[in-house]
């Protein structure tokens, strides 16, 4: 259905700053929600951003401050800066999109994961 690119991982140090990206490889009808989750080694996966369809944003607690979501509906793209990140932030980030496409009749829901970025903060 709808496949999602991701970009903008790597390597950083410590207190320095990561635009991620991640675009839609097709035009999508209506949007509900896109995100950013992380998942790191040992730990459970977690919704690092979200924003929703009316544009409400929500944060995890450790990066309100640092992070901020945003979304080109023109290009169906979401993106996350980051900035002042911390090594604890190393982590490998997922994209996710829930919405409609147009189909030959009517619509189809669809819930789409990325391939995830891997973002390592380190000195």
């Amino acid at each position: 259905q709808v496949q999602l690119v991701e970009s903008g991982g790597g390597l950083v140090q410590p207190g320095g700053s990561l635009r991620l990206s991640c675009a839609a490889s097709r035009s999508i009808f209506s949007i509900n929600f896109m995100g950013w989750y992380r998942l790191a080694p040992g730990k459970q996966r977690e919704l690092v951003a979200g924003i929703t369809s009316g544009g409400s944003t929500d944060y995890a607690d450790s990066v309100k401050g640092r992070f901020t979501i945003s979304r080109d509906n023109a290009k169906n793209t979401v993106y996350l800066q980051m900035i002042s990140l911390k090594p604890e932030e190393t982590a490998v980030y997922y994209c996710n999109v829930r919405g409609a496409v147009r189909i030959k009749v009517g619509y189809q829901t669809f819930d789409s994961w990325g391939q995830g970025t891997q973002v390592n903060v380190s000195s």
